[in-house]
């Protein structure tokens, strides 16, 4: 399937399963064997993991800009929650990494996720591609550099990376070509340390899967790049439908408690979700990202559900 074949697929489930093998792969030499290998890979895989951000009323803000306000628990008490859950791993979202990060503290994380037999299943940034070219555009595009670095350092296997938001005299078409662009670059760069990106469904010109094919068909194809599945970020008259489209081009999955449909919140289907990325034979992290209140509470309920779910 060709690039120019991807809007079509917005309304063809079954044959979206062949865009990730050319999407991920690329194509010729390597990557055709590649290619190969994922056609015949078996069916879904899915590891358990946890995001910090499920603590985000309670870690300490810092990127990627400091929040005011008395912290309860620290990044590496993160790590010893989620080690006690008896995860596969723990996803450790940059805005609770310290104001000055030093090798040390990357050396620290490691060796303490290492030690409580945790992977790291990767991390996210607040990124905007939709800013034109000029300062804020390469302050945008070094920070997902730096955070690339941090990653490849940690062993983070995957970034969740935003497109952004429309701006102000900007048509849609012209943010979608602006974050294209800044993803080709940020991919370019990754490959380079073997981190991937993936492109989180978020709002702003990815609110539905339609505009998310807009920006895929303009991002050059590497093995480097996919999409990251929030299960509660399309605020669609069905997210479920629209979480089948985009299930087989993930790379990582976000699992939340609630989802919107059409503008209504209510509690998700969380089964009917692990199924989605089953059907589309998805192998990887599966991250629980708690949203609301009691996350000591909560959460070992929600991941006791996953755990036997996604089994």
């Amino acid at each position: 399937m060709q690039r120019r074949d991807l809007l079509a697929w917005s309304g063809m489930v079954g044959a979206a399963s062949l865009i990730p093998q050319r999407l991920l792969a690329g194509e010729g030499g390597e990557a055709a064997a590649d290619t190969k290998l994922q056609d015949s890979r078996p069916a879904h895989k899915m590891k358990l993991s946890l995001a910090a951000y499920s603590f985000n009323r309670m870690l300490p803000r810092n990127w990627p800009s400091p929040r005011k306000g008395d912290a309860t628990m620290s990044l590496l008490d993160f790590i010893d929650y989620s080690a006690s859950l008896n995860l596969d791993a723990c996803e450790l979202t940059s805005y609770y990494f310290p104001a000055e990060i030093t090798d040390e503290y990357i050396a620290e994380v490691k060796r303490r996720t290492f030690l409580q037999g945790l992977d790291i299943s990767g991390t996210a940034i607040g990124n905007d591609f939709c800013y034109p070219e000029g300062e804020t555009r390469d302050e945008q595009l070094q920070l997902t550099r730096q955070w690339i670095d941090y990653a490849a350092a940690m062993g983070a296997p995957v970034i969740r990376i935003f497109a952004g938001k429309q701006k102000k005299g900007q048509t849609f078409e012209e943010a979608v070509s602006q974050c294209a662009s800044g993803i080709n670059e940020a991919v370019a760069y990754a490959a380079t340390k073997g981190v991937c990106l993936a492109l989180e469904n978020h709002g702003g010109i990815t609110a539905t899967p339609e505009q998310m094919l807009q920006i895929i068909e303009q991002v050059d194809e590497s093995p480097y790049f996919g999409v990251n599945f929030d299960s509660g970020n399309f605020r669609t008259d069905d997210p479920y439908r629209d979480l089948e489209k985009i299930a087989p081009l993930a790379i990582n999955a976000q699992i939340k408690t609630e989802v919107q449909i059409a503008g209504k919140r209510q509690p998700a289907d969380i089964k009917r979700i692990v199924d989605i990325l089953k059907d589309a034979n998805y192998r990887g992290y599966v991250v629980l990202e708690y949203e609301e209140r009691e996350p000591l509470l909560e959460i070992p309920r929600y991941i006791d559900q996953l755990r036997e779910w996604i089994a």
